[in-house]
């Protein structure tokens, strides 16, 4: 059986953001529990140079519905995080499991072979879409959301492995 691009990113991404969903939920309660203020945790880092964990939650919409819709596009710049707080975040993740639930197969497999771009400031790196989502967005989608997990499970969040993992796609 062949992978096609929309197993290898839309799916993907899916499984990953619903579970980042999921973990947002937990922190939540966790920080309302233990009196902490969810929207001054937004600007927890993991360490002091490591950007805040409201700009991994942005970072994980933007590589990927954002991917998606930068490969139509043709290009792609990173996230600009609007201020959130932890209840805009918990929408962000929300509204970008929409977004590529609303995608159909036929849309996304219809960008493999197009060029596109990275584009920061003056950088500009040239990929095809399929090597932009395999080699760029995915691995920076889990970098983030790994690390917006692991700013949570540092702040005695009650998270395991499988709480990352999100719904298997197992054999029916």
């Amino acid at each position: 059986m062949a992978i096609s691009l929309y197993d290898v990113s839309v799916t993907s991404y899916l499984q990953t953001l619903e579970a980042v969903a999921a973990f947002l939920d937990k922190g939540l309660t966790h920080l309302k529990s233990s009196g902490k203020d969810p929207d001054q945790f937004v600007e927890t880092r993991l360490y002091p140079d490591m950007l805040d964990f409201r700009f991994q939650i942005a970072s994980v919409t933007q590589h990927s519905l954002g991917a998606i819709e930068a490969a139509k596009a043709g290009v792609f710049s990173p996230p600009k995080p609007k201020g959130e707080n932890y209840a805009g975040l918990q929408q962000r993740v929300a509204d970008a499991i929409a977004g590529l639930k609303a995608l159909t197969r036929e849309e996304v497999e219809a960008l493999e072979g197009k060029d596109m771009a990275f584009v920061m400031g003056e950088m500009r790196i040239p990929f095809t879409v399929e090597n932009f989502i395999m080699s760029f967005s995915l691995p920076n989608f889990h970098f983030h959301a790994t690390t917006a997990y692991d700013i949570l499970r540092m702040n005695g969040v009650p998270l395991g492995k499988r709480d990352y993992m999100g719904r298997m796609r197992v054999k029916s």
